[in-house]
């Protein structure tokens, strides 16, 4: 690993421990697919905890690590709340992006550690943030590019999100991740098993190095750069003995 990556195991080693030591639940920042499966991968008798990661809804991409001890006494929530995002004036306001969002945040001067997944749901958005920053940023987010905008905090017991997504279906040879990937992004296994090699591929937000590695159903697979999708199952085979499946990718 990265001295980044070293220091990062080394911050979720110590979160374990104080969680083990103090009896009670300690939570990370928000973590990045990359993060995640550093956690992940970190040999368990290197963690002093289990843990638990939500990111505010079931297929969140950035995720907050809960270490919980072994005798755990009382119910926990994880310290971030959903601020929903709205212009003041819907008629006039501007198709703000993903990256619109990001940036108006970030140019407040907050960290990008602090940010979870930021949702835009047409003209709205919903971005998730620690507690620690929730007040500031409800406080001063007033504008996005051209567009006059209020921050609010929305209740994140009952916020319930479903992406939307396309539905593919079609043959593979196999499940295999790279045959998978061809099906979903349109493209040659050999033009897309460079993205495996070059680490920007996950399952279930672990990092995946083999182009042969055998997917099952409900995983998830992120794409840096591409997109997201979760296999469903073979739906049937061929004569042929290829299989055919069904993909849900994320749109």
């Amino acid at each position: 690993m990265e001295k980044e990556e070293i220091l990062l195991q080394k911050r979720l080693i110590e979160l374990s421990r104080t969680a083990y030591q103090r009896g009670i639940v300690m939570f990370s920042d928000f973590l990045n697919l990359n993060e995640l499966n550093i956690l992940h991968t970190t040999p368990k008798d290197m963690l002093f905890a289990q843990y638990e990661t939500f990111g505010g809804y079931a297929s969140s991409e950035r995720q907050m690590a809960a270490f919980l001890p072994d005798a755990l006494c009382y119910e926990y929530q994880y310290p971030f709340s959903a601020i929903r995002i709205c212009p003041l004036g819907k008629k006039f306001a501007e198709e703000l992006s993903h990256r619109d969002y990001l940036g108006a945040v970030l140019n407040l001067g907050i960290e990008r550690c602090t940010i979870g997944d930021i949702l835009v749901l047409g003209k709205e958005a919903v971005v998730f943030v620690e507690d620690q920053i929730a007040d500031f940023l409800t406080d001063n987010l007033t504008r996005i590019r051209h567009t006059s905008v209020m921050a609010k905090r929305e209740d994140i017991s009952s916020f319930h999100y479903e992406p939307a997504y396309e539905v593919i279906k079609g043959t593979v040879a196999s499940v295999r991740l790279d045959s998978l990937l061809a099906q979903a992004f349109g493209s040659s296994r050999s033009r897309l098993s460079g993205l495996i090699e070059g680490k920007k591929v996950f399952v279930n937000g672990k990092l995946i190095l083999s182009n042969g590695y055998r997917v099952k159903e409900e995983d998830v697979i992120s794409v840096r750069g591409l997109g997201k999708f979760k296999y469903m199952g073979i739906l049937s085979e061929t004569r042929k003995g290829r299989c055919y499946v069904e993909i849900r990718k994320y749109i």
